[in-house]
């Protein structure tokens, strides 16, 4: 339990630092008394039982593959994290330690008697039923082993356990990248008892039949796309051209864009049954847009902005240049304080991995170690120097906050400059610009149509 009495706070500051925002939509529910099984998907490896287990107050024990066991140093530290390990005939066949069949299923049964045991103490356990990570926007096919343990732990005490299932759908806006959003989507729970006299028929029939329930409430709570092609188009509409398919978004919630995201999936397979065509050529503008704006070195934001009336394009790059010059001295302080500790985790984790799903992990421990170590040490070399705790406390205090202001500033120099290229290039390559903007023009038509089309014929759907 070493990381819920000592690890659980400090993982809770990392994680707020490591994502922009964290948002659990119907919280409540996850605070549910035990004996509770959480189900969830699994794109992100470690950090999949890390956002879910800061959100609960009380401990959660995690099913983890056997794996992650053999090696003594991250078993010391699996099994702090109140892990519980599970043999997959797939990992036992292959791996290191060789079962047989027999001894795989002894092992087994005594991880579900642990499990239940577990349930007895009204503790609160987490499975992810996929079985695997892999960082994609799907949801794959779920294994049975949450559903066997939920309905063997109920039958052992005569189905009166009061063991519920709460399905939670994790969704990561862009999981590799230092300072994203991640969005928990909590279902409401399912009743284990409620499949009592289908399991005294037919067990497997009722881990099936439960398996399908958690499947259905799981994937109404996710992005699920079909293919790589299908989720790069979806990506590229809803982080080009989001604001404007969704000009009411709040900014204080993700909910909204969890949204946008499911309706831009949707529509894309309403369009590729009704009106491919329109799908295609959608497709071809905003690939060869976005090609085009890499080779200038632009965003979209940027090109739009060097459209925008003469007399407010002044007043606003007067102000943000006045802001850029004024914060200069304070954004030097910060990223001479902070660059060390900030680069290193991302150096470490792509040389550390070529594994999508262990980048974020790694980048947060890595984190955790070097701005941990770095302030520490920097600290006590102010203080070597001044020999003065006033001077020194307001360092160790200032480190933090003029890191943030250091990276949200050098965002708005980027974005500043990208701006400025955009306005030479608009004089230079006059022909070449305007002919983009139609392009974008047209594309925002596209999808501008193709939304009022799509809703129009949800709507006479219901109706």
């Amino acid at each position: 339990m070493l990381f819920y009495t000592v690890m659980k706070p400090l993982v809770q500051v990392a994680l707020r630092v490591f994502f922009r925002q964290l948002e659990v939509r119907n919280p409540k529910r996850l605070q549910m008394p035990g004996p509770l099984l959480i189900v969830g998907n699994h794109p992100n490896t470690l950090m999949d039982p890390l956002v879910v287990a800061i959100n609960r107050r009380d401990p959660i024990a995690f099913l983890a593959k056997s794996t992650f066991f053999q090696n003594p140093i991250v078993k010391a530290i699996m099994e702090s994290g109140n892990s519980i390990p599970i043999y997959r005939r797939q990992d036992v066949e292959t791996g290191a330690e060789k079962l047989t069949p027999e001894q795989l299923a002894a092992q087994n049964e005594a991880i579900f008697g642990r499990c239940y045991d577990y349930f007895d103490r009204r503790g609160t356990i987490m499975i992810f039923p996929e079985g695997s990570s892999i960082q994609e926007r799907r949801l794959r096919p779920l294994k049975t082993g949450a559903a066997r343990i939920a309905l063997g732990a109920e039958a052992r005490r005569g189905f009166q356990l009061g063991l519920q299932i709460l399905p939670v759908g994790i969704n990561y806006f862009d999981p590799q990248r230092f300072r994203s959003d991640a969005f928990l989507n909590v279902g409401p729970p399912i009743q284990v008892a409620d499949y009592a006299a289908q399991y005294q028929q037919d067990p497997e029939a009722a881990a099936d039949a439960l398996t399908e329930e958690i499947r259905q409430r799981m994937e109404v709570r996710l992005v699920i796309t079909r293919d790589a092609a299908e989720d790069e188009l979806s990506q590229q509409v809803e982080r080009t051209f989001g604001s404007h398919l969704n000009p009411d978004d709040d900014p204080n919630t993700l909910y909204d864009n969890f949204q946008l995201s499911r309706t831009v999936q949707q529509g894309i397979l309403y369009f590729e049954q009704h009106d491919p065509t329109r799908l295609a050529e959608v497709r071809g503008q905003l690939s060869a847009y976005l090609q085009e704006l890499r080779q200038l070195g632009l965003t979209d934001e940027a090109l739009d902005s060097s459209r925008q009336r003469t007399g407010n394009r002044l007043s606003r790059a007067a102000e943000a240049t006045l802001r850029l010059v004024l914060g200069f001295p304070l954004y030097l302080y910060g990223a001479v304080n902070n660059y060390l500790p900030y680069k290193l985790p991302s150096m470490v984790a792509r040389r550390a991995t070529k594994d999508a799903e262990f980048v974020a992990p790694i980048m947060l421990v890595t984190g955790m170690l070097t701005f941990s170590l770095g302030y520490v040490l920097q600290t006590m070399l102010v203080h070597h120097f001044t020999q003065d705790w006033r001077w020194t406390t307001l360092y160790a205090l200032s480190l933090a906050p003029t890191g943030f202001y250091a990276l949200s500033y050098w965002n708005n120099l980027a974005a500043r400059l990208r701006r400025l290229r955009a306005l030479r290039l608009l004089q230079k390559q006059r022909p070449r610009m305007e002919q983009l903007h139609q392009r974008r023009s047209r594309i925002l038509q596209l999808l501008n149509e193709a939304r009022e089309a799509y809703l129009a014929a949800r709507k006479a759907k219901r109706a």
